[in-house]
């Protein structure tokens, strides 16, 4: 198979490291990007060293950069708390303004750096709490946007936006997770997880984990406070 590089936003979570599996396996060499953003979960970023460093990442960037300049939201705002749960329509305080926007073109720059052409996003638009820059309609428009005001989009390698897991409902994402042979127990999805990892089991992000290994039958890997 012949290899070829790609980005992977890599966050820690349980998306990312099931999307960093598949890219893997499809045969591409992984350049992981991991932005500490001023999220309250840092556990996050350890995780996702960890599986960088599991899957043989050929290079993994951690990239500052802190909301909490110019924006709020419960997920990196300190006074600001964590709800339990979404249980309106709306979209919820863990909403962080413009977070893939910023996110998607810092990894589509390094990607042009490095000649290649794939993104991998584990953004999920069906189990989650109704963010708009996790749909797919808004991943296709950006896309769209990138190979307009891109030089790799003008010379006709055009960026590719790869979402693999994002019209999946969680269950079905950690069944192709633990098909990959994915071992989910240092991911973090914990909106508020503790500094070494521990999750609240409370918040939104914890209940639709927990959902998600009791509907396949797994054994719920993840460590609770």
């Amino acid at each position: 198979m012949n290899k070829r590089n790609a980005v992977i936003i890599l966050s820690g979570g349980m998306d990312s490291v099931t999307t960093l599996a598949i890219a893997k396996n499809e045969g591409y060499e992984c350049f992981c990007i991991t932005f500490n953003y001023g999220q309250k979960s840092i556990s996050e970023i350890n995780s996702a060293k960890f599986y960088s460093n599991k899957y043989n990442s050929l290079e993994h960037k951690i990239f500052n950069i802190d909301f909490n300049d110019f924006t709020e939201s419960s997920l990196i705002t300190e006074n600001i708390l964590v709800p339990d749960k979404n249980s309106s329509n709306s979209i919820p305080s863990t909403y962080v303004p413009m977070r893939n926007v910023i996110f998607l073109s810092i990894a589509c720059s390094w990607a042009e750096q490095i000649n290649s052409s794939d993104i991998f996003l584990g953004a999920n638009a069906i189990d989650y709490s109704g963010y708009p820059d996790c749909r797919d309609d808004f991943i296709s428009a950006y896309e769209k946007m990138i190979n307009l005001g891109s030089k790799t989009g003008v010379e006709g390698n055009s960026f590719r936006i790869h979402r693999p897991l994002v019209s999946m409902r969680k269950k079905d994402i950690v069944f192709l997770g633990k098909s990959l042979g994915l071992d989910y127990k240092k991911s973090v999805s914990c909106y508020q997880a503790t500094n070494d990892g521990k999750a609240c089991g409370n918040c939104e992000s914890c209940d639709f984990r927990k959902k998600a290994f009791e509907e396949n039958g797994f054994t719920d890997e993840t460590i609770y406070i």
